[in-house]
Formats: C-alpha cells, sequence, structure tokens
C-alpha cells in the first residue's frame, strides 16, 4: 500500500512539474512575440475559441496599429503565482510610449488545453486590462507652443499664434459662377486659377473643407475677400508660427517648415513626429532646441464615443523665449536705407556691444514660408536669382579702406607711425624697391606731402602700405586681432571668424603692405568693422558683442584700451575730418549737430591674378556725441550701381533715421 501511494505522489508531483514547465513556456512565448512585435507568431498561441472571434488579419492590424500609434517599445513582464484552479498566468506590464512609461497591472493571461497544448483565451483585455470588444484606443496630442523670439523691447518678432486659412467648401462653390469666383480669388490672392482648380479636382469630397492658401489675421485681403462674399469661400483659424511682417528680418530670424525624414532619422530622443515643424534657417534654426516645444499625449481607452479610462497623460512642454538685443526699429531703417542693394549692415552700441542691427539685404519675409508665397514674389525672388537666400551679415568680406583706422591705431601705439611727420609722395604709383618688379601700390589722390590726417580724409593707400612696411608683420597682425579681426566673436549667432591671410601670417612685404590699406587677403564681417569704430567712441575699448542676451546678461569688454588717450583723440579728430571737411571722402554723411568719425572703404574684388574685377564699397561710422551707434554697411558691385558714395549716403539716412 505504502509502495502505490508513493507512486501516485510521485506521479502528481512529476505532473504538476510538467504543467508548470508548459505554463511558463507559454507566458514565455506570449512576452517574447508581443515584445518583439511578432503579432503573426501570437495569433499562433491563441485558442481555437479565440480564433473565431478575430481572423489573423484583425489581430495583426489590431497590435499593429495600437502599439505603432502609442510608439510601445521596451516591454517588462513581471509573471505572478500562477492560478492552476482557474488556469489564469497574472502578470503586471511596463512599456515606453509616446507619453512616457506606462506601468499597468492585473493582466490576466487566461489558458486552455487544446491537443495536449496550452493555448490562450484571447480578449482586447490582453492589450490593456480595462479594454473591451469594440473599445478603441485613443492618443490626444497637447500642443505645445514654440519659444517666441523678442527685440530688445520685448517686440515678438516670432512668436505662435492663429493664421486664417482660406478655402473652399465644393458642395456650395460649385453651384454657380464657379469660373467666376476662380478669377476672382486668383486675382486678390496673387495665386493661379490653375492652383485653385488643382485643389478641388483633387477633393474626392465635395463637403471638405479645400484648403487655398493660409493668412495672416490682419492680411489686407481677409477684408477684401469678406467684401465680395464669394459663396462657398470660407475661413477657419489655424495655429501656426507668425513673423514680423517685413522682409527686414526675414535672414536673421529665419522660418520653421515640416521636418524631414533625414532630420526625423536623427532625432533619438523621439521628441519629433511625422508632423513636427522645426527650424530651417536663422535664428529658428540655430535655437531649434530652445525654442521648439515637445509635445505632450494623452493615451485613453474611447467606449461608444466616450473616454472610459486615461492610460497615461504627459502634460505638454513649451519652448524658452530668446531675448534678442535687436532694435526692430533700426533694423527696418537700415534694411530701408540699403534699397535692395546687395550687401550687410550691423549696427552696435559702442558702450555695451549689444548688436542693434544686423541685416542682409535682400532679404525675405518668414511669413513666406509659413502662409504662402505669392506668384508676384515667385517671379521677383526668381529674377534676383534668390539672392535673398544668402546670409551676408554672416559672410567675410575686404574691408578696403576702412581697415586704415587699424593701421593707423597701431602705428601710434607702436610708436612707428608719427602724426605729424609729412611723407612726401610723387605720383599715383609707388613700390619701395625693384624687388616688387611691376607690381605697384595706386592711389587715387593725389597729394604731395601727406600727414595722417591727410591720409585717413583722401585714403591714401600709399601711405598705410608705407607705415604697415614700418611697424612689421607681428605688429600689424598682433594690432589687427587688438580690433577683433581673427577673434571668435561669439554673439549668438554663426558669423564666419575673419582673418587677416590666407594663412594666419603677413609673409612677404607686398602683402604686409597691401594689408594696411585693407586690401591683400583680410576679411572681415560688417560686425567685426562696427566693433572696430565703436572704440573711437568708447574711451578706446570694445565690448563683448551680444545679440542673444541671457537673463543674466551684463556688458563686458572684450579688448581693454586698444588706443591710449592721447592717440584716441588724434584719431577722433582725423577720423570726424572724413566727414566733417567739405574735401573729406565722407563728407556726403555730415549730419548738423551730430559728431560723426568715420571710413570710406572700396575693396577691389580681382577676378583673376592682376585683373580688375567687382568692388564693393564700404562706408563705417560712429557717434563720438551719444556713443549710441557704430554702423558698418558694404555694398556690393558698387561700381555698376550706387558706387561708394551711395554707401555712405545710405549709413547718413541710417544716423538720421535713427537719432531723431
Amino acid at each position: 500500500m505504502k509502495r502505490i501511494l508513493s507512486v501516485l505522489l510521485l506521479c502528481i508531483v512529476i505532473l504538476t512539474g510538467c504543467s508548470s514547465n508548459a505554463d511558463e513556456l507559454l507566458f514565455k512565448n506570449f512576452t517574447e512575440t508581443l515584445s518583439g512585435g511578432d503579432y503573426a507568431a501570437l495569433y499562433q498561441l491563441l485558442s481555437e475559441e479565440s480564433k473565431q472571434r478575430i481572423t489573423e488579419e484583425e489581430f495583426v492590424t489590431k497590435y499593429k496599429s495600437i502599439y505603432s500609434g502609442i510608439k510601445a517599445a521596451h516591454f517588462t513582464f513581471e509573471m505572478g503565482e500562477i492560478d492552476h484552479k482557474n488556469d489564469i498566468i497574472p502578470f503586471n506590464l511596463t512599456m515606453d510610449t509616446i507619453a512616457g512609461t506606462l506601468k499597468l497591472k492585473d493582466f490576466a493571461l487566461p489558458f486552455v488545453k487544446e491537443n495536449k497544448e496550452l493555448k490562450i483565451l484571447w480578449s482586447e483585455s490582453l492589450i490593456f486590462p480595462t479594454m473591451k470588444r469594440g473599445d478603441k484606443v485613443r492618443i490626444s496630442t497637447k500642443t505645445a507652443n514654440r519659444g517666441s523670439i523678442l527685440d530688445r523691447n520685448n517686440e515678438a518678432l516670432a512668436t505662435d499664434g492663429d493664421l486664417i486659412s482660406v478655402g473652399i467648401h465644393p458642395a456650395v462653390f460649385e453651384q454657380e459662377n464657379e469660373a467666376e469666383k476662380i478669377a476672382k480669388i486668383s486675382e486678390l490672392l496673387d495665386i493661379s486659377e490653375e492652383t485653385i482648380t488643382k485643389k478641388l479636382k483633387a477633393n474626392t469630397n465635395k463637403e471638405y473643407f479645400v484648403p487655398l492658401v493660409d493668412l495672416l489675421p490682419d492680411a489686407k485681403a481677409l477684408v477684401i475677400l469678406e467684401s465680395l462674399n464669394l459663396d462657398g469661400v470660407i475661413k477657419q483659424a489655424k495655429h501656426g508660427r507668425i513673423y514680423k511682417d517685413s522682409e527686414a528680418f526675414g535672414r536673421l530670424l529665419g522660418y520653421i517648415r515640416p521636418i524631414n525624414e533625414e532630420e526625423l532619422s536623427k532625432d533619438t530622443e523621439g521628441i519629433y513626429t511625422a508632423q513636427s515643424m522645426i527650424g530651417k534657417s536663422g535664428l529658428e534654426q540655430v535655437y531649434e532646441t530652445t525654442l521648439r516645444g515637445i509635445n505632450g499625449y494623452e493615451i485613453y481607452i474611447e467606449r461608444e464615443g466616450e473616454k472610459v479610462d486615461t492610460l497615461i497623460s504627459k502634460e505638454p512642454e513649451n519652448g524658452k523665449d530668446i531675448h534678442l538685443s535687436l532694435d526692430s526699429n533700426l533694423q527696418q531703417i537700415v534694411y530701408d536705407s540699403m534699397k535692395g542693394q546687395k550687401g550687410s549692415s550691423t549696427a552696435v552700441d559702442s558702450t555695451t556691444g549689444e548688436v542693434l542691427a544686423l541685416v542682409s539685404s535682400p532679404s525675405y519675409n518668414s511669413n513666406w514660408f509659413t502662409t504662402y508665397m505669392t506668384k508676384s514674389v515667385q517671379q521677383q525672388r526668381e529674377a534676383i536669382g534668390y539672392e535673398d537666400e544668402k546670409n551676408r551679415f554672416a559672410s567675410l568680406y575686404s574691408p578696403g579702406s576702412t581697415f586704415k583706422l587699424i593701421t593707423a591705431a597701431t602705428g601710434l601705439e607702436n610708436g612707428t607711425l608719427n602724426p605729424n611727420e609729412v611723407k612726401t609722395i610723387n605720383g599715383s604709383t609707388w613700390q619701395p624697391n625693384r624687388s616688387w618688379g611691376n607690381y605697384n601700390i595706386h592711389r587715387i589722390n593725389d597729394q604731395t606731402s601727406i600727414s595722417l590726417k591727410e591720409a585717413i580724409k583722401y585714403s591714401d593707400n600709399i601711405y598705410f602700405a608705407m607705415n604697415a612696411l614700418a611697424m612689421g608683420s607681428d605688429a600689424l597682425i598682433q594690432g589687427a586681432n587688438n580690433f577683433t579681426i581673427g577673434s571668435d566673436l561669439n554673439i549668438g549667432y554663426p558669423i564666419k571668424e575673419s582673418q587677416i591671410s590666407n594663412s594666419g601670417s603677413l609673409t612677404g612685404d607686398i602683402l604686409l603692405a597691401d594689408t594696411g590699406y585693407g586690401q591683400g587677403e583680410i576679411l572681415v564681417s560688417t560686425l567685426n568693422m562696427a566693433l572696430a569704430y565703436s572704440s573711437l567712441a568708447n574711451n578706446g575699448s570694445i565690448m563683448s558683442p551680444h545679440l542673444v542676451l541671457s537673463e543674466d546678461y551684463q556688458p563686458t569688454v572684450l579688448k581693454d584700451a586698444i588706443i591710449s588717450e592721447q592717440n584716441l583723440s588724434i584719431l577722433q579728430a582725423d577720423f570726424q575730418a572724413v566727414v566733417n571737411d567739405a574735401d573729406g571722402t565722407g563728407h556726403l554723411a555730415k549730419i548738423n549737430g551730430v559728431q560723426l568719425a568715420g571710413k570710406t572703404g572700396t575693396a577691389e574684388i580681382k577676378s583673376t591674378q592682376g585683373q580688375t574685377g567687382s568692388e564693393n564699397g564700404w562706408f563705417v561710422a560712429t557717434d563720438l556725441g551719444s556713443s549710441k551707434l557704430s554702423v558698418a554697411m558694404v555694398v556690393e558691385d558698387v561700381q555698376e550701381g550706387v558706387g561708394t558714395l551711395g554707401v555712405v549716403k545710405m549709413v547718413k539716412e541710417v544716423f538720421v533715421n535713427y537719432l531723431k
């Protein structure tokens, strides 16, 4: 009897062990196929009864739709104690979703034995515990706001707001006078009739809203459109990006556009979706990670049109604002003064280094990229070869004679230049000796006796070439660096780094001499030159330039006392003579009651070695009286247009309109 009982007990233990192993194997297969996204294999684990309720195609589609929709990933399962009496395996599930980490408890995996195998009795509760047949899983997006870009007076230059989407209700629109209405809309919105017709033909449901264009809320076209009272033409509010409505700001602000596949593939954090808008140019692109908002999401179960269970909810994170030192009024004044000419201009506050204007001309209106581009605008951009896309304020130019401030200041500080010494220069060409071969320095003035004041006022190239040779390459390189040439000017926006030469050294007397009057291989930005001349209005020092201001921003000195007090007064007087004296090259900039010191410059851009090419015209001026403003402007190809004197007039216009 004891032997029989022992055998029975052993069989029970073996059978129980086999059952336990089968349970665990079933659970293992379930978790691996589910977490691996192999829903077809998961379907094969279902009982025949379950398969009668749902087909494999329906099953796979349901799981794919739900789990891909919520971006389910990184599954973790915790199996509870198996209920052998009721054939249920309890478990908990943790997964990452678009709304964060979702922790779900009280799952129950029921099973039955079929053909000596354990199979799952499946229901929707194995997707989510509270889910029933007929329920839907929904994802609600909680849209985050993108940070605004604000000027120094907290005026919004770029901000989120409501655009007006103008479109057509085909069922009403097509009832009568369709062709006439299309013609009127085409003329008013400056879009082709073909564009309107194509959008209408592409629509398959006449009750659907067919959007045509987006407009700014204060667009004049909206008022006119309402007065026309065209049947079937309707408006809808639409969340979008609104920019300062002027071309003066476009190249600086940039714009946002829909994210592309390449950008989306680089998003390892999962912040963006296929519907995201992302900075594509300008400040919008440079400060994308600061400005962008991170959307929040709610994942919930919907039953018969009603929300019955919120599974997880994540609040949106709005983007951060960016505060600029920019003066919007001055930015517009500078842009208008350039009248669409190709070039760049930068204005700084001499006493703080704050960038007050940063202009690339011609430019675009950022709203063109978030609303729409009219036919006229498209034609204009084509006509200028899309020159408005070039970022000229971040580019480098040969400074021409505006560099003579740096040569003069360096010579004075080193003691190699005596401001009272009069040099005798005969003729329009010069070379120190015959070792230069056929190469000569040229000048456009014809004075024979030249001191520093005359050399600055008449812009004598030979005088400054002589002084460059006298001070030597090391001194001139150091002097240029004192005036920010070759320095990394981190203003909060990437500006190309200026250079004294291609190699960083001035090898050979010809290159040294040419550099002394602003030719050679030296390249600068308008920011460099605005800062250089600001030293004349700031006691011989240059402040650290800033465009994007942090919360704890304080003005700091970048280059301290690079011009001594004695030499500063000499340079101030001489560069004022350029403007104040009737025979000064910058006399057209004279403004009664304003103490302007400045310098013209014409930089010759040779097309090939030894051949004359295009010319860029410069004028840099600083207000010594108020120290409010230092402006540098360069215009390309002046020999075919406004000339260097035209640039002088432009800068004068800036000072007149701003200081008044």
